[in-house]
């Protein structure tokens, strides 16, 4: 369970007209408001219906209107701690059924913590949607909370703060101190996660109080969407909701108001685990329902949305002070934020970064906006909410933010058809009433070893009310039921075929594939550029060359710069990205269909025509060290790369696939043009089409961009051999003061077309793929010692790795690898009973069915396809094939491909704190300072 805020959602559909091949800026867009029912019950449970029969799914979704806010006097990260507890047993379910009802289907559940709210949500199968419901009746009107549980429950809690807010660099800046310089009077200044010690405080009788005034139908807003009938669903809503019982006692609410910040406020602080100085400016702005939020939304995305936005420009490209440079508009029931903040370039100080942000800040203020800025602004907030509806889900969680922060269901649509209307002035008036700089309140983010002096404290301010709960009296406790009495939830009906999108595949003379899928429900098409190669092919010194390369691309043409390339693409309100993976590279675009044509150019000449300038191989080689600097201090991240070339030493996996410092500093151009022709030829490569666009006119406009692209009449470049695996080891970075330890379990699997991928895919699926995994069961759901922990395969053109990852206290890290290891070593000495099997591979089905809704899903399967030689009949096999796994091929596979004596060890921590237990179960462990680490050697010193 998150604890981001889930932003609120804008839609809009846009009605597709002829391309062309000139950009041009985009037309207003008319709005089309979410198609929604209504309804309240008796009980005051506010009910939303929005249906939509083209997909087999069905979202539910209920929403309280309860947060960190509320969280008792004392009690900080409360509220959170209980939406955790929501998962627990009921009246009629056991402990984690919501989870068997939910992912062992096929769907999954989630939850989350915000400052004003705590929401619900599953997707699954749409016959399983009465299930749901009572599921969902059930634990609003009947929670059982039990010592147990309780405290398992607090433990994993510890372990997602010790992850978000402890391991985490910069972790407590923003769920710390953040809020607590932000606010002076309202609740909204303590972190929604909490304080160790708070959650320590909170006993099982406030958890029941808490559920008693709180979770209440007229407190909540359910929303069902997606694939349903309209009058069964109204009859299971009454069945299931309508005899919940409304209680007599009033709702508390929080009424104080923040004061306007008149004065400017500015704090220093040293941390840990800081590789970078940051700096964090923040400044109040109105409730989400002020009229004024549409300009701040506009204004926020000249700010900082994309690569030709104001921060990016100025403060990481232009002058290259910041590694990154953010802005971001948190808008809530009452007074909210908008943040700037910057993580500086190596060598850079916060003051310069604190100069620079309130520079830009000023320019809002001083000047307005150019009207290309405006435009383009409108254009990606326009994008984002068509792709935030391609699913019920997101269609649903519009919906429910817009009740429950808002006040009104169409606040949303509201707001975007507000946003048309905002004007260059708009900014700058808002930007002059809330943005000055008496109004700013600023953190200078510094690492521990810079501290000089006494730090300052942001703590709360003695003059924050928070909420004394006063616990209603005779509150009931709730107890399970007996096996004979308990009510079992309702059988599914009957299931909904999903539609498997059908690719169409023509060939280019030149040799490029161009593959299309059809998706005309939305006005969107994801264009994505595929080719073979990637960083294997990299040679062992220059690590990191493919990844650069990749950058690189979309950072100069021979007739645009990089800014150029950044504000065309992205005044069509898309955004251009490019990557390298181990086996190939790709460039994306996502944008509505009317504006294909001009993103397509762009995309062509990218593709095309790099020019890999010396100022910008110097500009990207610095922010690609700060980004290594700043994943060196990250303890699993640190893991995996550890353990990655533990696997594969020498070979061309091991070698860290974004570089590292010192392979970086020592690339060249001519080093970065090899690997643009090792990877980027016509016939090596595909363009992917998914979305609102036909085959006939895909075709076209792939001739129109890439016809004149020629193969060179040299062969195309070998993919490497597999190479020899070294000895499985035991590995240790010992790093100092860590929040957290990093565990990562690893050993060499198979390529993607070996006929043991689906067995191992369903064999790994039982061990950590979800919630209910093995590894999920015995770590955080038995044992409360971590957030999560979990398995995954990578299987590639060459063998791939395997590996089980978590992350637990440090003083607990020998006993999880422990756990994971005797986990592993079942899966292959015991067939899995053919009931876990089948919810094992529901999993997989349903995640799989998830990913093909969405245009970009689509395309990101079919890019792998052609990057791993698999065909793209695949498509249309998959479930089959998932579902023909038996038990013995799972054993079979797993006993080959799961046993950890094969496997090598890594745990990143504070050694001090867990090695004589793993040294007592591995004597032969290698503890390595995380200064003397060296990724670049096989060795790892």
């Amino acid at each position: 369970m998150h604890l981001l805020r889930t932003a609120l959602l804008l839609t809009a559909a846009i009605l597709p007209s002829a391309v062309t091949a000139q950009a041009r800026p985009a037309p207003a867009a008319s709005v089309k408001p979410i198609a929604f029912t209504e309804k309240t019950l008796a009980n005051g449970l506010r009910v939303y219906a929005i249906r939509d029969t083209t997909t087999p799914n069905v979202s539910v979704q209920v929403w309280y209107d309860v947060g960190s806010k509320d969280d008792p006097k004392g009690k900080s990260g409360f509220a959170h701690m209980f939406e955790h507890l929501m998962f627990k047993s009921t009246r009629n379910l056991v402990s984690e059924q919501m989870d068997r009802l939910t992912e062992d289907v096929g769907g999954y559940n989630n939850a989350s913590t915000n400052d004003d709210y705590t929401n619900y949500y599953e997707v699954v199968p749409a016959n399983h949607l009465q299930r749901l419901l009572f599921a969902e009746a059930d634990r609003m009107a009947s929670l059982v909370v039990e010592p147990k549980s309780f405290a398992s429950e607090r433990d994993v809690v510890k372990e997602e703060l010790r992850q978000s807010t402890l391991a985490r660099p910069y972790g407590k800046l923003f769920s710390v101190y953040m809020p607590a310089l932000a606010y002076t009077t309202h609740p909204y200044a303590r972190g929604t996660i909490g304080s160790l010690q708070n959650l320590e405080a909170a006993g099982i009788d406030d958890v029941r109080a808490f559920h008693a005034t709180y979770y209440r139908p007229d407190n909540a807003v359910l929303v069902v969407s997606g694939n349903f009938d309209p009058a069964q669903l109204n009859r299971w809503v009454s069945q299931y909701f309508g005899g919940i019982t409304k209680p007599a006692g009033s709702i508390p609410r929080v009424t104080v108001a923040e004061p306007a910040r008149t004065a400017a406020v500015t704090r220093t602080v040293y941390e840990p685990n800081t590789p970078l100085p940051a700096v964090l400016i923040s400044y109040h702005v109105p409730a989400d329902r002020d009229a004024d939020i549409p300009a701040l939304t506009v204004l926020k995305a000249v700010l900082a949305t994309g690569e030709s936005s104001r921060l990016y420009e100025s403060l990481v490209y232009r002058d290259q002070l910041a590694q990154s440079a953010e802005a971001f508009l948190d808008s809530k029931q009452s007074t909210g934020n908008l943040v700037v903040y910057a993580i500086l370039a190596g060598g850079k100080t916060a003051e310069a970064g604190e100069a620079a942000l309130k520079r830009e800040v000023a320019r809002l203020r001083d000047a307005p906006v150019t009207p290309a800025e405006l435009n383009e602004a409108k254009n990606e907030i326009l994008t984002a909410s068509i792709k935030s509806r391609e699913t019920a889900e997101g269609k649903a969680s519009t919906l429910a933010s817009s009740v429950i922060v808002d006040g009104d269901p169409r606040a949303a649509d509201q707001q975007l058809a507000a946003i048309a209307r905002v004007t260059a002035a708009d900014l700058q008036r808002v930007a002059r009433q809330y943005l000055g700089d008496n109004q700013a309140a600023t953190i200078r983010y510094l690492p521990l070893a810079a501290k000089q002096g006494v730090a300052d404290t942001i703590a709360l301010a003695p003059t924050v009310q928070v909420a004394d709960l006063k616990a209603p009296t005779n509150v009931a406790v709730v107890t399970p039921a007996s096996e004979a009495q308990r009510i079992k939830p309702p059988a599914p009906a009957q299931p909904i075929a999903a539609a498997i999108p059908q690719p169409v595949e023509t060939r280019l003379a030149n040799g490029m594939r161009l593959i299309v899928v059809e998706k005309h429900d939305l006005p969107i098409v994801t264009a994505s550029l595929v080719a073979s190669g990637g960083a294997a092919t990299d040679p062992a010194t220059r690590a990191g060359a493919s990844s650069l390369t990749a950058d690189l691309m979309t950072k100069g043409t021979k007739t645009r710069s990089a800014t150029e390339i950044a504000r065309a693409i992205e005044s069509l309100g898309g955004a251009i990205g490019s990557d390298a993976d181990r086996d190939g590279a790709s460039v994306d675009v996502t944008v509505k269909s009317d504006q294909l044509a001009p993103a397509m150019t762009i995309l062509a000449d990218v593709a095309i025509n790099p020019v890999f300038t010396p100022d910008e191989i110097e500009r990207a080689r610095a922010q690609a060290i700060d980004g290594v600097t700043l994943t060196m201090k990250d303890p699993a991240q640190l893991a995996g790369l550890v353990a990655n070339r533990a696997v594969f030493g020498a070979a061309p996996y091991g070698i860290a696939l974004e570089g590292t410092e010192t392979s970086l500093k020592t690339i060249t151009r001519p080093d970065l043009t090899a690997a643009y022709a090792r990877t980027w030829r016509p016939d090596a490569a595909a363009l992917v089409l998914v979305g609102d666009i036909t085959p006939a006119a895909a075709k076209a406009l792939a001739y129109a961009t890439f016809g004149t692209w020629k193969a060179p009449a040299s062969a195309a470049v070998a993919l490497p051999a597999a190479g020899p695996v070294p000895a499985p080891r035991v590995v240790v970075v010992d790093m100092p003061d860590a929040g957290q330890a990093g565990v990562v379990v690893a050993r060499p699997g198979i390529t993607r077309t070996d006929a043991r991928f689906y067995p191992l895919a369903v064999a790994n699926t039982v061990l950590g793929g979800g919630f209910s995994s093995r590894l999920n069961q015995e770590v955080r759901i038995k044992r409360g010692l971590a957030y999560g922990a979990g398995s995954g395969v990578q299987a590639r053109r060459l063998p791939g790795i395997i590996a089980a990852r978590t992350q637990t206290k440090n003083p607990t890290a020998a006993e999880v690898v422990t756990l994971i290891e005797a986990e592993m070593t079942r899966m292959g000495r015991e067939p899995v009973p053919v009931a876990e099997l089948e919810t094992r591979k529901a999993v997989l089905v349903g995640n799989f069915g998830r990913a093909i809704e969405t245009t970009d899903g689509v395309a990101g399967i079919l890019g792998d396809y052609v990057v791993q030689a698999v065909p793209l009949s695949e498509l249309q096999r998959y479930t089959q094939a998932v579902g023909a796994v038996d038990p013995t091929a799972t054993q079979t596979a797993a006993a080959a491909l799961l046993d950890p004596k094969a496997a090598s060890i890594v745990v990143v921590g504070d050694a001090k704190q867990f090695i004589e237990p793993l040294r007592k179960a591995y004597p032969n462990v290698e503890v390595i300072p995380e200064t003397a680490l060296r990724l670049d050697s096989a060795a790892l010193k």
